[in-house]
């Protein structure tokens, strides 16, 4: 009988979406059982990060990390399951580009801190206490990670091998994406896995023809036409710098993609590229500024998901503010 492969998975900084995105690969999980033991996945089992010290350098054939880097302890695990792993995945948008934790990188850590521990309606610190990294007490010394002034990709921390795309990946994608790590399949490192090469539109059976728009709306303001494009109909869309990969489960449902499958090969910036196609659907006799006015959140629409893996990364006046 064949040795298994020793996996790891883990939830940094994210909803924890990917570890149930796992787990809907539903009976493919007995034959993921039978190709691997899994030595570290603390959403699932009960295991502590002495576990993971005690292993060999390079013994885990294969870590899944998905969740952004949002604090010291995101850091310090992502440290030690590279160390410990022989292939490194970002598994999850939050690993590969940030995803939505990554919005945070807008603002800095003591806005974040004081608007969370002081001015929420619902939050009674009249003290003003903030949480502290070190705390003495009788018992001994408290400590909370340290929350970083802004949020990382795992590929910002560690090298990473492989990138596994999706808020969540979906299941069918999954399920590939192990089968080749099973099967001793993956391609060269650096590649995106388990998706296709071009963009969502690409794949999308909604007729475009050509149509400027004068407006935009919100998708709850309308009842979208399912046969015609999104951004045909003034409803941002980030199907032409999607990659595809999905299924098109939100096309479906009559939803505008969001662009949780980052950008299609030979774009560096989703939200930018974005930003140029919608610029390009403007109907010229438009007013441009009134369009710009319904554009509700423009950094959280054009970079929901990308903002740490953009040429921006964060809010520009924090960098000027560092100098």
């Amino acid at each position: 009988m064949a040795e298994k492969l020793r996996f790891a998975i883990y939830w940094a900084a994210s909803c924890g979406g990917c570890d149930i995105a796992v787990l809907e690969i539903g009976h493919n999980i007995l034959k993921l059982a039978e190709a691997a033991e899994i030595l570290f996945w603390p959403a699932a089992m009960d295991f502590k990060y002495k576990d993971v010290e005690a292993l060999p350098d390079k013994s885990l054939d294969v870590c899944l990390f998905n969740g952004s880097v949002r604090n010291s302890e995101n850091e310090h695990v992502a440290r030690l399951l590279r160390a410990k792993s022989k292939v490194m995945v970002a598994f999850g948008s939050c690993a590969y580009e940030g995803c939505i934790p990554g919005l945070a990188n807008l603002t800095n850590r003591g806005d974040i801190l004081t608007c969370v521990y002081q001015e929420t309606p619902s939050t009674d610190n009249h003290a003003g206490a903030m949480p502290q990294t070190h705390w003495a007490v009788p018992e001994g010394d408290l400590e909370l990670p340290e929350f970083y002034d802004a949020v990382k990709t795992l590929a910002q921390v560690v090298p990473v091998e492989y990138f596994v795309p999706g808020c969540p990946p979906v299941a069918a994608q999954v399920w590939n994406v192990l089968q080749a790590i099973i099967a001793g399949q993956l391609p060269p490192p650096g590649a995106v896995v388990g998706v296709g090469t071009r963009n969502l539109c690409d794949e999308c059976e909604r007729v475009r023809e050509g149509t400027k728009v004068k407006r935009f709306v919100r998708p709850h303001e309308v009842i979208a036409d399912p046969q015609r494009c999104f951004l045909e109909q003034g409803i941002i869309c980030a199907g032409p710098v999607t990659r595809a990969g999905c299924g098109r489960p939100c096309i479906h449902a009559n939803m505008p993609c969001r662009g949780c499958y980052g950008p299609p090969e030979g774009v560096s910036d989703q939200g930018a590229k974005l930003l140029s196609a919608v610029m390009a659907i403007i109907d010229p006799e438009a007013d441009v500024e009134q369009l710009v006015q319904q554009i509700v959140d423009p950094a959280g629409t054009f970079y929901r998901f990308s903002l740490p893996d953009s040429l921006l990364q964060q809010a520009k006046w924090l960098e000027v503010g560092k100098r």
